[in-house]
């Protein structure tokens, strides 16, 4: 929210004033408290408090005790220069709130300990820390990464089989180069999973069949059927976007197959350590290192501006896949990488995880509570895991949901957006990201969703 010059209080006011104005703050939106709101802006809780009063005067605002603040139930009278049809795609370009997946709550970062870590990696590091060095990257990450990945992911790995990298997107165009100069054809992927993963993989030559899949995760059975195949692209820990993991017999098919083919499989264990009711299920990559490779990241459990991951890899690809990352130079900084493995080794990390895992299932519990109140005939699926939940919809509803998401200024995602093109429609679900709005708009968020759901 920018505030405007005519001091922070009058700013305040009118940027409120504006957004229920507009229509993007929709009528019986709840605000956050002035606490709340005060802590996010950085300003004094009485300057929120004052505006909010005064748009209350003014009949923009409405407060009741016990119900808290929330725009006003009457139409916003729209600005009589700018056509109805303007108004709506401004608001549908710039949401209030959002609840689309993939991103951690930015605004949890943990600052002072990152900055108290990186003062301790830079005073320790060596002058050499700051050339050009080995494509796997720093041996400082690599080692604390194998530790970890041991401890808390059950990875059988060693400093010299991890390949740093600066994101799964980045990995996966390794993996795919190196894949295609061992002449395979075809990379298996999920039923659902992201487009732009796909779209990578077929860049670089390679085809992407789908798995089968149903209530259980992908059937991994089905990749003897799928003959052109040598390695198949998986989420068995929680399955993204749909919500499951992938049950042990699946698992061992999937291994059985790439022992039986020479097949390897591509794990991504994108937000892994997210659990909440169990221990979180061990890496697939403990069955077999030399049939999986082990993609892990920083984007999910700390930011992905870090730009900050790793693979695991198989005895037989190191070098190759380190060649292949020393020719197209993408660069990860030492600095951050020197950072982060101060941070793991101190024990920063382990602490970050497990609060924010405390964070993100409080969230997750808000959730299916609102919707248990406000909407019993939608149901929550997927285990209670990561950073998203999937909402089943009645068929042929989510289309028209997710555009009633919008008109309350809300932005989602159907699970349609993540369907593999020759698949056929068998569900209608939202995809929704609990971890991404931050304090002040979490209230406000879970209104316009309840508002817009059948």
């Amino acid at each position: 929210m920018e505030l405007g010059a005519s001091g922070l209080r009058r700013g305040l006011t009118d940027t409120l004033r504006e957004a229920v104005r507009t229509g993007r703050l929709a009528p019986g939106t709840r605000l956050p408290s002035s606490r709340s709101l005060a802590a996010d802006l950085g300003v004094a809780r009485n300057t929120v408090a004052d505006a909010y009063a005064e748009l209350v005067a003014e009949g923009w605002l409405t407060a009741r005790q016990g119900s808290g603040t929330r725009v006003a139930r009457r139409a916003a009278p729209r600005d009589a220069a700018q056509p109805a049809a303007v108004t709506r795609r401004d608001a549908r370009r710039a949401p209030a709130y959002s609840l689309m997946p993939g991103s951690p709550d930015l605004a949890s970062f943990p600052r002072a300990q990152w900055l108290k870590a990186a003062r301790r990696a830079l005073t320790a590091a060596p002058h050499e820390a700051f050339g050009y060095g080995d494509p796997r990257g720093r041996v400082e990450l690599r080692t604390a990464v194998a530790a970890y990945l041991a401890r808390a992911r059950g990875v059988r790995a060693t400093p010299e089989r991890v390949v740093v990298c600066s994101g799964f997107v980045h990995g996966l165009t390794l993996l795919a180069k190196v894949l295609g100069q061992r002449r395979v054809r075809e990379v298996a992927v999920e039923s659902y999973g992201l487009h732009y993963h796909r779209d990578l993989l077929t860049e670089a030559g390679l085809g992407t069949p789908a798995l089968g899949f149903d209530a259980h995760g992908s059937r991994t059975g089905g990749l003897a059927e799928l003959g052109g195949a040598g390695a198949v692209l998986l989420t068995p820990a929680h399955q993204f976007p749909i919500g499951v993991a992938l049950r042990p017999e699946r698992r061992a098919a999937a291994v059985d197959w790439a022992r039986g083919t020479g097949g390897l499989i591509l794990e991504d264990d994108y937000d892994g350590e997210f659990r909440y009711d169990r221990q979180p299920v061990g890496a697939l990559q403990g069955l077999d290192p030399e049939r999986v490779v082990y993609l892990g990241t920083a984007s999910k459990s700390l930011a992905p501006g870090l730009r900050l991951a790793w693979m695991v890899l198989p005895g037989a690809l190191v070098d190759e896949v380190a060649a292949a990352k020393g020719r197209a130079d993408w660069t990860c900084g030492s600095p951050d990488q020197l950072t982060l493995a101060e941070f793991i080794t101190s024990g920063a990390y382990d602490r970050h995880v497990r609060a924010m895992r405390l964070r993100y299932r409080r969230r997750r519990d808000q959730l299916v509570a609102a919707l248990a109140e406000r909407a019993p005939d939608v149901r929550v699926t997927g285990i209670a895991a990561g950073l998203h939940a999937v909402l089943e919809l009645p068929p042929g509803t989510e289309r028209s949901v997710v555009q009633a998401a919008a008109w309350q200024g809300l932005a989602l995602e159907g699970v349609g957006s993540f369907r593999h093109p020759a698949v056929e429609r068998d569900r209608d679900a939202l995809v929704v990201g609990y971890a991404t709005p931050p304090d002040s708009a979490w209230a406000g968020a879970l209104d316009a969703l309840c508002r817009a759901l059948p």
